[in-house]
């Protein structure tokens, strides 16, 4: 597939839903189990894994588009590479202008990627946004 400079808005709307679908379905397994330990080991694992779910819905956006600043949409793209690259260490990405203290989740270079719920939310929101404003 050639690199993508557009998104019809549909398009994120549906990956929008499709993200809420597992995080509805996740809620429910959490309460049905009971166990908040075992919920606890779990949390991160999955959320962690929407990052990738997330990332790969717009897996062939153009870098161009995206940008270097350190916007939503970098901070994935450093996520991804830090999970599936650094077991989990948050990773510098040496064209990314990334700071801290401008991110969604505030992470340090050589942080455990762990993300909760509430900081996926927040990520996935920005996220979606930042794709809406430069990709439609």
């Amino acid at each position: 597939m050639l690199g993508v400079k557009t998104y019809e808005p549909d398009y994120i709307d549906r990956c929008r839903a499709a993200v809420k679908r597992r995080v509805t379905a996740y809620r429910a397994l959490v309460k049905a189990a009971g166990d908040d330990r075992a919920a606890a080991k779990f949390e991160p694992l999955f959320f962690n894994d929407l990052v990738l779910v997330i990332d790969t819905q717009f897996a062939h956006r153009l870098r161009g588009v995206e940008g270097k600043d350190g916007n939503p949409v970098n901070e994935v793209t450093m996520l991804r590479d830090s999970l599936l690259q650094n077991e989990g260490l948050f990773t510098e990405n040496s064209t990314i202008k990334y700071k801290p203290e401008n991110s969604v989740l505030g992470l340090e270079y050589g942080d455990r990627i762990e993300i909760s719920e509430k900081q996926f939310a927040k990520l996935g929101k920005a996220f979606y946004a930042e794709i809406e404003g430069r990709f439609t």
